[in-house]
């Protein structure tokens, strides 16, 4: 991992202050649940509020705290309940089981947390975290920004289970506005033919923080293309199933075809037709109407893949959306007043992550980090596909052009959209 200007030769009072920001955020978006909000586990890819707080805590524990000489942790049972997929440390609560976590209670996370962060900020400022302690404990701080991520799309799906529409967030509608040209006045950026450098760099060269699946910077080569400058909208998408295009095989890969079939999509998630024919969304403030301008949301790749067919276009890849991006600014990443898209901008990115044409694999020379956080992305290189940019859940500062998000191909509850290429 990179850390460069965060952590590493700041003052102990400093990076305190960063990992003490980064936790509030997710005591902030938790204390809108009650605690019967935060055990159940909605679907076997969701998890319950609950397990994101103790999961997110039991990191810092395991990889920080857990180097230190002496080092006795709150309860041991919780390296079995809260460890995610790291089989170098031990066994695991079984993942479609985390909901069955009902003890320790809330308040006793709530108690965890604060114990965890009591001792890494007192280890801080007593010098005791070396430098590899705060490499781990930036890792932790993104992780924890990914968490709080997955915690407002989990919500969001649970909350949509519940016949009552409930709401996470009281505000009010967006108005519906005008839903902006069509496909055919799409604005294009050209990528030039050419070799061109991708990936985050590292070390005195770096920009900051990366994952270790962003690594090693690397020449590509790209052969020339044209990327959207905006993502696809509502309005857009409302075009394509006006033409039938969830009936239409031709328009599908062979397993977006079977899944279409299987699971009766017709729209993207969380998308329901009134009995007046108009189409609503459930959100985090509820059930809303759905608003033309804003990017689509909620599709699986076999949608945008289909999608951008229907459109006589293509997904992107990776390293053309990233080229393209060079240009764009980074928009939308989350309001804790909205958790909701704004209306699509032109050269900008968030809102909703992008689907790319580009499965999930490793950069040339590519190399986990050392340890059991070596696990964090690299045993997932198969069976997903790589998005790109970010969301309007997404947290403030965590979005940057060679973030590689990366999801199973039928995922629908992430907050995911597209954009064309040609």
């Amino acid at each position: 991992m990179t850390v460069g200007s965060i952590l590493t030769g700041v003052s102990a009072t400093r990076a305190a202050e960063h990992y003490t920001r980064v936790r509030g955020l997710t005591d902030l978006l938790a204390s809108r649940l009650t605690p019967e909000d935060q055990i159940p586990q909605s679907m076997t890819a969701a998890s319950p509020v609950a397990w994101h707080r103790a999961h997110t805590t039991w990191f810092f524990e395991e990889f920080v705290l857990g180097a230190l000489p002496g080092y006795m942790p709150v309860d041991p049972a919780y390296r079995f309940q809260f460890n995610s997929y790291y089989e170098a440390i031990g066994p695991r609560q079984a993942r479609d089981e985390r909901g069955l976590i009902t003890r320790p209670s809330v308040a006793q996370i709530a108690d965890f947390r604060a114990r965890v962060d009591e001792r890494v900020v007192d280890a801080l400022e007593a010098g005791r975290i070396d430098e590899r302690g705060l490499e781990l404990l930036e890792l932790g701080c993104h992780h924890e920004q990914q968490h709080q991520e997955l915690l407002l799309m989990d919500v969001k799906h649970l909350f949509s289970r519940n016949p009552t529409d409930p709401v996470y967030l009281e505000r009010a509608a967006d108005p519906a506005g005008a839903a902006g040209p069509g496909l055919g006045d799409l604005a294009w950026d050209d990528v030039a033919e050419g070799v061109v450098e991708v990936g985050a760099a590292e070390g005195s060269d770096g920009e900051g923080f990366s994952y270790d699946n962003e690594r090693p910077r690397h020449r590509t080569y790209l052969p020339g293309s044209q990327v959207a400058a905006r993502q696809v909208t509502v309005a857009d998408w409302k075009r394509f199933m006006a033409d039938d295009a969830y009936a239409r095989p031709e328009l599908w890969l062979s397993d977006g075809w079977a899944t279409v079939q299987a699971e009766g999509w017709e729209a993207p998630g969380y998308w329901r037709r009134g009995d007046d024919g108009e189409w609503t969304t459930f959100t985090l403030s509820g059930r809303r109407p759905v608003v033309d301008a804003e990017p689509v949301c909620h599709v699986s790749f076999y949608e945008a893949d289909a999608f951008a067919r229907w459109a006589g276009a293509r997904l992107p890849t990776e390293f053309e959306w990233e080229a393209a991006a060079a240009e764009w600014s980074v928009g939308d990443e989350l309001d804790p007043g909205r958790c909701h898209p704004r209306p699509a901008g032109e050269r900008s990115i968030g809102g909703v992550w992008e689907w790319t044409a580009s499965a999930y694999l490793p950069y040339p020379g590519f190399a986990p980090v050392e340890g059991a956080a070596g696990e964090y992305n690299g045993k997932f290189m198969s069976d997903q596909h790589v998005l790109r940019g970010g969301s309007a859940l997404t947290p403030a500062g965590h979005t940057r052009r060679t973030y590689r998000n990366f999801f199973p191909a039928a995922s629908r509850w992430v907050a995911a959209g597209l954009r064309l290429a040609r």
